[in-house]
């Protein structure tokens, strides 16, 4: 099947179009001066913190815990990195702000070009597992231009379910086959493309810093590649 029926594009966000690891390591530091702490590592620390994301999120996912939202289960590893890194004077009110940097993650340097480019041919939203109060604020403070903030909050299930996607695709009022996700990760593509969806890889290769190996090889069930978005809209006729 062809493209042309694709009318909306859905991505992932934390990676794919901003960069966390460089985001949290500078609030890190911004914070570390700040209050005088030293002694920590901010891009170990930036590591740490995404590190527990998946973990957490699972706890849900599996029913270990109600639906949380993202910016709670930040919190949770939070506080669990303080106490690991010996971070102490922090009052609530600076614990609430660091935790909030997730809102504050700078876009990659073609993110807001390409998005713009995309739009101009297709409805372009978030289909993230951060939640909507935290994709607003991170559009507003890159500039992102969506269309609409889709989130897993909106659905209740985080991705990788099922229902992550057709959700996102029944609240566009429109059919999987006429989405198609966008992303730096192969297995949220590989479950997509299961559901129906179409599927659209943007290489990031330095998300994780330049000391850890990532797979951004071609696959044959992939319906296009990007080496960044202005690549990917010119490869989608934008």
């Amino acid at each position: 099947m062809g493209l042309e029926n694709v009318k909306a594009l859905t991505f992932d966000v934390f990676g794919t179009v901003v960069d966390w690891r460089g985001s949290i390591t500078r609030e890190g530091q911004k914070l570390g001066e700040a209050k005088g702490i030293t002694g920590v590592d901010w891009v170990e620390f930036a590591d740490a913190w995404r590190g527990g994301y998946r973990p957490s999120m699972d706890l849900v996912r599996t029913g270990k815990l109600p639906w949380t939202k993202i910016d709670v289960l930040h919190r949770m590893v939070l506080d669990e990195l303080l106490v690991k890194y010996n971070i102490t004077g922090l009052s609530e009110d600076e614990k609430v702000d660091f935790n909030k940097a997730w809102h504050r993650l700078d876009p990659w340097p073609d993110s807001v070009a390409g998005l713009t480019r995309l739009k101009s041919r297709y409805i372009i939203s978030t289909l993230s597992n951060g939640n909507v109060a935290l994709l607003t604020n991170m559009a507003k403070w890159g500039g992102l231009p969506w269309d609409c903030i889709l989130s897993a909050e909106s659905v209740r299930h985080y991705k990788p379910d099922p229902e992550s996607y057709l959700g996102a695709a029944d609240l566009l009022g429109v059919e999987p086959s006429e989405v198609m996700m966008v992303a730096a990760h192969k297995y949220d593509l590989m479950a997509a493309r299961d559901v129906g969806l179409r599927t659209a890889f943007v290489a990031r290769p330095h998300e994780f810093g330049p000391d850890r190996e990532v797979d951004v090889e071609p696959e044959d069930w992939v319906d296009v590649y990007g080496t960044d978005f202005e690549n990917l809209a010119s490869n989608l006729g934008s």
